[in-house]
C-alpha cells in the first residue's frame, strides 16, 4: 500500500492534500446561527426562556438538512449553522446521517437557495475534517467517496485525488464504491486512458478486486471519447479476468456502435449477450430502435420494435419517439401519427420531444392543418411549449408565407413564459427579407439586439441578401462592415450569388451586375460561378453581345471558363437561334483543350434539333458516342424527342430499340415520346404494347402519358376505351391536369362527339381549371351560326352555352 501510495504522489494531482486555505470555492467562514435557524434543521430550544431546552439531537438536525437538500431548500447560511451548532455542543454525530447529509448535497442540483451544493458539501467537511471538528465527526471511506464524487461534480479532480489520497494516508481502505467515483470522474475529464491504469495496475495494487462496475465505467469512457477499439479490447479483456458481462456492459458496446451506424455490430454484440445469459431490457432495444432510426431504417427499427414487443418488454416514450423521428425524416408523418395515438392505449403520455417530433414531421410534409391541430391537442394537454416547439410552426408558417400566423406565434411567446431565441429571430428575418419586407426584417434585427440576443453571421446574410436582392447596395456594404467590425467573417460568396441567381431569373440583370460591383468593393474576388450567373442572365433576356462581353470580361479578369460557363453561352445561341455562333463556341472550347461533357454534348444536340438540322445533330451525337461521353436520360430525350419533331419517328423508334438492346435505363419521358413516335407512324399497337409494358419496367405512367393514349384512342375512334383508361388512372392516383382535359375535349370535340366532351369540360370546372384559348376558339367555330354542332348546343354544359347567345347577336 505505502509503494502504491507513493507513486500515487509523484503526480501533482496526488501530492496535494485537503486545506481550506488550498480552496477558495470552498469557504468555511461560519457565522453563528440564531436560535430560530437551528429550529429548522431540528435544534429542540424552548420557545421561551421559562422553560429548559432540551438535548439537541444530530441524528434528527442532519436528517432534517438532507431532506431540505434534496428538495432545494437549503440555502448555505443554514448548513453552516447547522455545523455551527454541532461543533458548540460536541455531541458527535454518526457516520450515516453525516454521509447522508453529504451525499444529498453531492447530488442536489443547483437552485435558487444555493447554486454549488457539491462545493457547500466540501466546505463543510473542511470545518470538522481538523481541530476540535474531529470530536464530533469520523469520516469513513464512503465519507470520502462522497467528498471525492463531489469535486468530480465540481469539475475539480485534482481536489478528488487529494481526498483521495488522503483516505490512504488515514489507513481507511479504498473500496469498489470509491474507486469507482474515481474512474467515474476520470472518465468524465474524458482522461479514460488514465482510469484504464487506475482500473488494471492501482486497484489491484491496492487490494482492491475491480468489479463489473468498474469495467463498466472505462469501457463508457472510451467509447464516450471515440476509442471503440479500447473498449471492446477492455470488454474482451473482463472476460479473460473472469468479470461476466452484465446487461449495463452490453447496453454500454452497444448502444455506442448504434450511435456509431454499425449497425451489423451491434446486432452481433445482441446475439452475444443472449447466448452469454444476459436478457436484453427496455435500454438494449431503445439503443437498436434509435440507431436504425437515425441511420433512416425505419423498417429495420419497426422489426427491433416487433421482436422487443414479442419478449414481453413494453415500448416507452423514448421508443416511440426514436421511431416517429425516423418516419418523419422519411417524410411518413402520417405513419409517425399513428405511433403517437397509440401511445396512450399503451399507457404511454407524450412528452414534449413526441410532440416536436410530429409537428416537425407535418411542418416538414407542409400538413399545415393537422400541426396546428397537434399543437391545439399539445396544449390542451397541459403539455407548456418550449422555445424549439414554437420555432417549428414559426417556421412552418413563415416557409409557408404565412407571416401573420408566424407573427401570431411569436407575439404568444412571452405570455407563455417562452422567450425568443437566436433561432427565433433568424427565421422571422430571413422570412421577411425573402418577401420583401425589409422594413420588418430590420424592426426584429434591432428587436433582438435590445432583448439581448446577439445576432450571428446568418442573421447578417439574410439581411444582405435582401437588401441585395431588391437593390439597397448601400445598406448591404453598411452590414458587410458592421460584420467585420464585430470580428465576424465577412459573408460567404454564396450569399451574393444567391441574389444574382433571383434577380437574374426576375430578369433583372443589371441589378444583379450591380452586386458584382459590390463584391469587388468589398475586396470579394468573383469566381467563375459569379460570371457564370451573370452570362445565364443576359442570355435569358435575349441580350447575347451583353453575355458576351461577361465572357471576355471573365477571361480578362484571369479565370478560366468551365465547361458549364461554356454551356451557359451556347445553350444561349442556340435559343436565340443563332446555332452557327454556339458551334464556333463549342469549338473554341474543344481548341481550349476542354473535353466537352454530358451537359456540352445535350445543349448542341437541343441547337441542332430546334434549328431543324437534324443530320448535323445525328453527326454531334454519334460522335459524342464514339468520344466515350456518357449518354445518360436526358440525351436519349433530346435526341429521340428531336427526331420526332422533325418527321424521323421511325429513326428515333429503330434508336430506341437499338438503346434498349444495350440495357440502357430510360425514364417516363423517353417512353411517352416512343409511344407518340409509334402513334405517328400507325404502328398503334405497339403503342399499345409499350404502353402495357410500363409498370413492368418499374416506371409509372403520368398525366402525359395518358393524354397521349387517350387522344389517339379517341382519334381512332375508341372512345368507351379512353373514358375506361381515364376512370383507370384516377384509381391508380394520377391526376388529370388542365392541359391533358382541354386535348381530350378538343379531341372529342373534332370527332363529333358532344356528350363526351361536355362530360370532360364539368370535369374541368369541377377542378377550377379553365379552358384553353385554342379550346375555346374550337368551341366557337363549331357551335357558331354556321357552325357544324350548332344544333347540338344544349348538350354542353349549361355554363358554355353562351355561345348560343353570342350566335344570336
Amino acid at each position: 500500500m505505502e509503494k502504491a501510495l507513493a507513486r500515487l504522489a509523484s503526480r501533482s494531482e496526488y501530492r496535494t492534500y485537503l486545506h481550506t486555505k488550498a480552496m477558495p470555492r470552498f469557504s468555511s467562514t461560519t457565522p453563528m446561527a440564531p436560535p430560530r435557524l437551528l429550529l429548522r434543521l431540528g435544534a429542540r430550544h424552548s420557545s421561551s426562556t421559562s422553560h429548559p431546552s432540551r438535548i439537541w439531537d444530530p441524528h434528527a438536525a442532519f436528517a432534517a438538512a438532507a431532506d431540505r437538500a434534496r428538495s432545494g431548500n437549503l440555502t448555505p447560511e443554514d448548513a453552516h449553522h447547522l455545523f455551527d451548532e454541532l461543533l458548540r455542543q460536541g455531541n458527535p454525530v454518526q457516520e450515516r446521517p453525516l454521509n447522508n447529509f453529504l451525499a444529498a448535497l453531492a447530488r442536489a442540483p443547483a437552485s435558487a437557495s444555493c447554486s454549488d451544493c457539491p462545493a457547500l458539501a466540501v466546505a463543510l467537511f473542511g470545518r470538522i475534517s481538523q481541530g476540535a471538528g474531529r470530536r464530533v465527526a469520523q469520516p469513513t471511506a464512503c465519507t470520502y467517496g462522497i467528498l471525492m464524487d463531489c469535486c468530480c461534480r465540481a469539475h475539480r479532480l485534482d481536489l478528488a485525488f487529494a481526498f483521495f489520497a488522503r483516505l490512504l494516508r488515514t489507513g481507511l481502505k479504498a473500496d469498489q464504491v470509491v474507486f469507482s467515483t474515481l474512474l467515474k470522474g476520470l472518465c468524465h475529464a474524458k482522461r479514460a486512458d488514465e482510469a484504464l491504469d487506475v482500473l488494471l495496475d492501482r486497484m489491484p495494487e491496492l487490494g482492491c478486486t475491480p468489479d463489473v462496475v468498474a469495467y463498466n465505467t472505462v469501457i463508457h469512457g472510451f467509447f464516450r471519447e471515440g476509442q471503440v477499439g479500447k473498449a471492446c479490447d477492455l470488454f474482451h479483456e473482463m472476460a479473460q479476468q473472469g468479470v461476466t458481462p452484465d446487461v449495463v456492459t452490453y447496453n454500454s458496446v452497444i448502444d455506442a456502435l448504434c450511435k456509431a451506424k454499425a449497425m451489423d455490430k451491434a446486432e452481433y454484440f445482441l446475439g452475444q449477450m443472449v447466448d452469454s445469459g444476459v436478457v436484453p431490457n427496455n435500454v438494449t432495444y431503445n439503443s437498436l430502435i434509435h440507431g436504425y432510426s437515425s441511420s433512416g431504417h425505419s423498417k429495420e427499427a419497426v422489426r427491433v420494435l416487433k421482436k422487443m414487443t414479442s419478449q414481453g418488454i413494453i415500448p416507452d416514450v423514448f421508443t416511440c419517439n426514436s421511431l416517429m423521428a425516423s418516419l418523419c425524416n422519411n417524410r411518413k408523418s402520417k405513419e409517425a401519427a399513428e405511433i403517437f395515438h397509440s401511445m396512450a392505449m399503451k399507457g404511454l403520455k407524450p412528452d414534449i420531444v413526441s410532440y416536436s417530433t410530429l409537428l416537425h414531421g407535418y411542418a416538414t410534409e407542409g400538413c399545415l392543418v393537422d400541426m396546428t391541430n397537434l399543437f391545439n391537442s399539445m396544449t390542451r394537454d397541459g403539455i407548456r411549449p418550449d422555445c424549439h416547439t414554437l420555432n417549428i410552426l414559426i417556421n412552418a408558417y413563415a416557409k409557408s408565407g404565412m407571416m401573420d400566423e408566424a407573427m401570431l406565434i411569436f407575439k404568444g411567446m412571452r405570455k407563455q413564459g417562452v422567450s425568443p431565441d437566436l433561432v427565433t429571430y433568424s427565421t422571422l428575418i430571413h422570412a421577411f427579407c425573402r418577401n420583401g419586407r425589409l422594413d420588418d426584417a430590420v424592426i426584429k434585427f434591432n428587436q433582438m439586439i435590445d432583448t439581448g440576443v446577439r445576432p450571428d453571421a446568418s442573421v447578417y446574410c439574410s439581411l444582405i441578401q435582401g437588401f441585395c436582392t431588391h437593390g439597397d447596395l448601400v445598406k448591404s456594404k453598411e452590414l458587410v462592415t458592421e460584420m467585420r467590425n464585430k470580428g465576424m467573417r465577412p459573408p460567404d460568396i454564396k450569399v451574393f450569388h444567391s441574389a444574382m441567381q433571383n434577380l437574374c431569373t426576375e430578369g433583372r440583370v443589371t441589378k444583379a451586375r450591380d452586386i458584382l460591383d459590390l463584391m469587388v468593393h468589398i475586396g470579394m474576388r468573383p469566381d467563375v460561378f459569379t460570371f457564370s450567373l451573370l452570362i445565364g442572365g443576359y442570355c435569358l433576356v435575349w441580350k447575347m453581345e451583353d453575355a458576351s462581353k461577361i465572357f471576355d470580361d471573365m477571361v480578362s479578369y484571369g479565370l478560366e471558363p468551365s465547361n458549364i460557363t461554356y454551356g451557359i453561352l451556347i445553350n444561349g445561341y442556340c435559343k436565340n437561334k443563332r446555332i452557327d455562333d454556339g458551334l464556333i463556341l463549342f469549338k473554341t472550347m474543344l481548341h481550349k483543350g476542354l473535353k466537352p461533357t454530358t451537359f456540352n454534348y445535350n445543349i448542341i444536340l437541343d441547337g441542332l434539333f430546334l434549328a431543324g438540322r437534324t443530320v448535323a445533330a445525328k453527326e454531334k451525337f454519334n460522335e459524342m458516342v464514339e468520344s466515350g461521353v456518357s449518354v445518360c436520360i436526358d440525351t436519349c430525350s433530346i435526341v429521340l424527342g428531336g427526331l420526332c419533331k422533325n418527321s424521323c419517328s421511325s429513326e428515333a423508334i429503330t434508336l430506341f430499340q437499338k438503346l434498349s438492346t444495350m440495357n440502357v435505363k430510360f425514364d417516363i419521358t423517353v417512353v411517352n415520346i416512343i409511344i407518340g413516335a409509334f402513334y405517328r407512324v400507325k404502328r398503334n399497337q405497339e403503342a399499345k404494347d409499350l404502353f402495357a409494358a410500363i409498370l413492368a419496367n418499374g416506371l409509372v405512367p403520368n398525366a402525359v402519358t395518358y393524354t397521349i393514349m387517350m387522344t389517339n384512342l379517341i382519334k381512332e375512334g375508341s372512345v368507351e376505351e379512353a373514358d375506361y383508361l381515364f376512370l383507370s388512372m384516377e384509381k391508380s392516383g394520377c391526376t388529370a391536369n388542365s392541359c391533358m382535359l382541354n386535348h381530350i375535349i378538343r379531341r372529342l370535340l373534332e370527332k363529333g362527339e358532344i356528350v363526351k366532351a361536355g362530360n370532360y369540360m364539368s370535369k374541368v370546372d369541377a377542378k377550377s381549371f379553365s379552358l384553353e384559348a385554342k379550346t375555346v376558339s374550337l368551341l366557337i367555330s363549331l357551335f357558331s351560326r354556321k357552325g357544324k354542332y350548332r344544333e347540338h348546343i344544349k348538350l354542353l354544359p349549361t355554363k358554355y352555352q353562351f355561345l348560343e347567345e353570342a350566335t344570336v347577336e
